[in-house]
Parts: C-alpha cells; sequence; structure tokens
C-alpha cells in the first residue's frame, strides 16, 4: 500500500508540474515555410488560390484518399468553403474557407478542425516574383493551443513537425506547376 502511496504522489507531482509549466509556454505558434519554383508568379498564383487544387499538392488532403469533401460557393473567390470528413483520425473532420484574396499575390484562409478534436487556425499562400520564370511562394500557418493542451510543446515540437508538412506539400506544388504547361 505504501508503494502503491508514493507512485500516487510521483504521478500527481508530476501533473501538477506540468500544469504549473504550462502556464509559462506560449500558446501561440507560427510556422512559415518557402519555395523558388520556376514558373511565373501569376500562374503559380492562379493554381493555388483554388481550394480544390489544394488537394493535388496538400499533404493533409492526401493523407486518406477515401476523405469525403463538399464544396461552397465558388472556389477561388473570398468565402468559398472546402470541408472533409474522414474516418482516419488523422485527418478527422474540418473545413477551410477563403478569408481574404489579394489577387495575385496571396490568398488567406481559415480553417476550423471539428474532429478528432476542435481548434482553429489561419493560413496564408503568398506568392512572389524573383524574375519573369520564377516565384517565391510563402505557406504560412498561424494557431494556438489552449491551457492546458499547450503543455504538449514540452514534448513536441508541433511547429516542427507542421514545418515539415509545409515543406513536403510545397515540394509537391512545385513539381505539380513545374510540370504544367
Amino acid at each position: 500500500m505504501k508503494v502503491f502511496k508514493i507512485i500516487l504522489l510521483v504521478v500527481v507531482s508530476i501533473i501538477g508540474v506540468l500544469l504549473i509549466a504550462a502556464i509559462f509556454i506560449k500558446k501561440e505558434y507560427t510556422v512559415k515555410r518557402e519555395i523558388v519554383i520556376n514558373k511565373p508568379s501569376e500562374a503559380i498564383f492562379a493554381y493555388v488560390k483554388q481550394l480544390k487544387n489544394h488537394n493535388e499538392f496538400n499533404k493533409w488532403m492526401r493523407v486518406d484518399p477515401a476523405t469525403r469533401k463538399t464544396y461552397t460557393g465558388t472556389d477561388g473567390t473570398t468565402g468559398f468553403t472546402m470541408a472533409w470528413e474522414s474516418e482516419s483520425s488523422q485527418v478527422g473532420k474540418g473545413e477551410q474557407e477563403i478569408s481574404r484574396i489579394e489577387e495575385g499575390r496571396e490568398i488567406d484562409y481559415n480553417i476550423r478542425f471539428k474532429e478528432p478534436f476542435e481548434a482553429g487556425a489561419s493560413a496564408s499562400i503568398g506568392t512572389a516574383p524573383i524574375s519573369a520564370e520564377q516565384t517565391k511562394v510563402t505557406w504560412g500557418f498561424n494557431s494556438s493551443m489552449k491551457y492546458p493542451m499547450n503543455a504538449m510543446m514540452i514534448f513536441m515540437d508541433i511547429p516542427e513537425m507542421l514545418g515539415k508538412d509545409l515543406d513536403t506539400s510545397l515540394q509537391s506544388l512545385k513539381r505539380i506547376v513545374e510540370l504544367k504547361q
């Protein structure tokens, strides 16, 4: 019985330390990645502003080929919404909505995750010409984790994990648009 009390005390102490630490750990995070693509800026922007095209290059959209998607509005315009639902816990259920378009330069969208957990994020994809045939594409992602879930940041480098997924997606985007005529 004494061993059980010691184990319980240790577990409660660890949980207490984590909850206290979470008070001081930042809740917001930003992830931004970029890539240079050998295509004109206008062509790339026309492609990325269409959310349906994200199904081709976005790593998260390709995790479960059986994901059900529904679309509301006119793709490539403010207010267009793409909703998804999957049996896979890696994909879950949610939606993303175009919130702002600066034509030829940047598209902003809001992401609302509903399952396996509720959360929100904002993201943007921007294009900037380097030359007539080269474009820098920047993909940014802003989100936060509420207390006490932000304690997970102690054990997981969430911005780095998301950054790797953005890098993979940008590499896919580069392959796809550089092959298009």
